[in-house]
C-alpha cells in the first residue's frame, strides 16, 4: 500500500478555542488513524514572530497548544510530532527557496496585500509596518511543506494560494537543479465546520469572540450564556438557519441529537433552555480531554521531552535531504567535485540527455528520459513513492551495463515509441560520461 503524508502547522500565537478543535484539531486526528497515511504536525513558532512580539505568550502558546493537540488524542508515537524552531534545516531550505523565488509572486500574496490594502485605505503608505518576514511569510511556508515531500496539506479556501505558491516553489528548484521536491496538493475538507463565535462572527481571537476549548466548566457555562440570540420570547418558534447556537451545537452532537434541537427550535424553545443543552454537549466532549490538559499543562517538561523526541524524527528525515540540496546547488566538499553528475540545466545546454519525474493523478510516481532535443526515449510504469523511482534512475545512470540494466528493470521501463533501444543506450553512455 502507497503512503500519503499529510502535514499540518499550527502557528503558536494563541489559546485553542472551540473553533480550532473543530476546525483542525479534531478532523486531522481522526486523518492521522487511517491506513496508508503518514501525518506530520507542528507547531510553526517561526512564523507567529511575524504576528506576535510578546516572546511569554509565544511560549505559553506553544505549551498551551502541543497540550491541546495532546490531550485531543494525537499519538506522537504514531505521528511526527515537533516544533519547527528545533529544524534548523528549515531555515536553511527558506533560504535556498527565496533564490528560485520572483519577488512578483510574492507582490501577489493575499496577506502582504491585505496588509497593504490597510494602509493604504488609512491614508499611510502601502509598505508602513510591513516586515521582510511578513512579505517572505509564504516562502517560508513552502520550506515547511517541501522540506517533508508533503503530498497532501489540509487547509481552508483561503490558504489554498500558500500551497500553489509551494508548487511553484517547487518547481522552479526542480527545473534548475533536477527532480527533488514532490509538488504538493491543498486537501480541502468541504465537511469541516467553521464555527460562529459568540457575537456571531467566525470564531477568532482577532474578534475577541473565542469560547477556549479547555477553560475550566463554570467558566464555559458563563460564556455560552452570553452567545448572541435573537428577542425571541419562550414558546416562539425559532430559526435555525443563523443561530450561532445551534450551529455550535451541530458541531458537537450527533445527527439524532441535532435533529431533536432543530424540532425543540420550531416548537419555541427558551434561549436559555437551548444555551444549557449546548453547554451539556459541550462539556460531554470537552471534559475528558481537559482532565488530560491539565495534567500535560502541569508537566510542562514531559510536553518538552515529545516535541524534542518528534524533532529528531523529522530531522532523521531533514537532514539527509538538506545534504542533497546543498548538493544540488553546488554547496559541496571540493573532495567530491570531480565525481559529481552534471547541473541538468548545464546538461540540457551541452546538449545531454534529462530524467524528468513527475506525478500523476493516480497518485503514483513517473519518470521519463528525453533527450537534448526533447524527443522521448524511456518511459516508467508508476511508483508508490518517489524514493522507488529515483532508486531506478540512479540505477540506469550509474551501471555501465546498459543493456543488461535495462533487461533487469524490463518491468519498470520501456522504450518510448518513436525510440530505438541504441538511442537509449546512446543516452545513457552519455550521461555516464558527462559524471565521471
Amino acid at each position: 500500500m502507497s503512503t500519503t503524508r499529510f502535514l499540518t502547522g499550527i502557528t503558536t500565537t494563541g489559546t485553542p478555542h472551540l473553533g480550532n478543535f473543530v476546525g483542525s484539531i479534531r478532523p486531522s486526528v481522526a486523518a492521522s488513524l487511517r491506513p496508508g497515511v503518514e501525518s506530520f504536525y507542528f507547531l510553526a513558532d517561526y512564523h507567529a514572530l511575524i504576528k506576535c512580539e510578546d516572546p511569554v505568550r509565544i511560549q505559553r502558546s506553544t505549551l498551551e497548544i502541543a497540550a491541546s493537540w495532546l490531550a485531543a488524542g494525537l499519538d506522537p508515537e504514531r505521528v511526527v510530532f515537533y516544533r519547527q524552531s528545533d529544524i534548523p534545516e528549515i531555515p536553511e531550505l527558506n533560504w535556498l527557496l527565496s533564490c528560485v523565488t520572483g519577488k512578483g509572486v510574492l507582490n501577489r500574496a493575499h496577506a502582504y496585500k491585505a496588509s497593504q490594502d490597510k494602509n493604504l485605505a488609512a491614508g499611510r503608505e502601502a509598505d508602513d509596518g510591513v516586515t521582510a518576514g511578513l512579505f517572505m511569510y509564504p516562502v517560508l511556508m513552502g520550506a515547511d511543506i517541501l522540506m517533508f515531500k508533503a503530498h497532501k496539506v489540509p487547509v481552508g479556501r483561503d490558504q489554498v494560494q500558500h500551497i500553489e505558491m509551494a508548487r511553484d516553489m517547487a518547481s522552479s528548484f526542480n527545473h534548475l537543479y533536477g527532480e527533488h521536491f514532490v509538488l504538493p496538493e491543498a486537501a480541502i475538507d468541504e465537511h469541516v465546520a467553521t464555527l460562529p463565535g459568540l457575537d456571531g462572527r467566525k470564531m477568532s481571537k482577532s474578534y475577541d469572540n473565542t469560547i477556549p476549548l479547555f477553560t475550566p466548566r463554570e467558566q464555559l457555562r458563563k460564556l455560552i450564556a452570553g452567545i448572541l440570540t435573537d428577542s425571541r420570547a419562550p414558546g416562539e418558534p425559532k430559526d435555525t438557519e443563523g443561530s450561532a447556537l445551534f450551529q455550535i451545537y451541530q458541531a458537537f452532537a450527533t445527527p439524532e441529537e441535532t435533529g431533536a434541537l432543530r424540532q425543540r427550535y420550531a416548537e419555541g424553545i427558551a434561549w436559555g433552555d437551548a444555551k444549557q443543552l449546548l453547554f451539556e454537549r459541550i462539556d460531554a466532549v470537552a471534559a475528558p480531554m481537559r482532565e488530560r490538559y491539565e495534567a500535560l499543562m502541569a508537566d510542562p517538561a514531559r510536553i518538552e521531552d515529545i516535541l524534542l523526541a518528534g524533532a529528531e524524527r523529522a530531522r532523521a528525515l531533514a537532514t539527509p535531504f538538506m545534504r542533497e540540496l546543498r548538493g544540488a546547488v553546488g554547496l559541496r566538499s571540493l573532495r567530491t567535485q570531480a565525481s559529481l553528475p552534471a547541473h541538468p540545466k548545464a546538461a540540457r545546454a551541452a546538449g545531454l540527455p534529462t530524467f524528468k519525474q513527475y506525478r500523476e493523478a493516480d497518485g503514483r510516481f513517473y519518470f521519463k528520459l528525453v533527450s537534448a532535443d526533447g524527443r522521448p526515449l524511456l518511459q516508467s510504469t508508476g511508483f508508490a513513492d518517489p524514493k522507488g523511482a529515483g532508486q531506478c534512475i540512479a540505477r540506469l545512470q550509474k551501471d555501465p551495463d546498459v543493456i543488461g540494466t535495462l533487461n533487469a528493470l524490463s518491468e519498470r521501463v520501456t522504450l518510448a515509441p518513436e525510440a530505438s533501444q541504441a538511442d537509449v543506450e546512446l543516452a545513457l553512455h552519455s550521461l555516464q560520461a558527462a559524471s565521471s
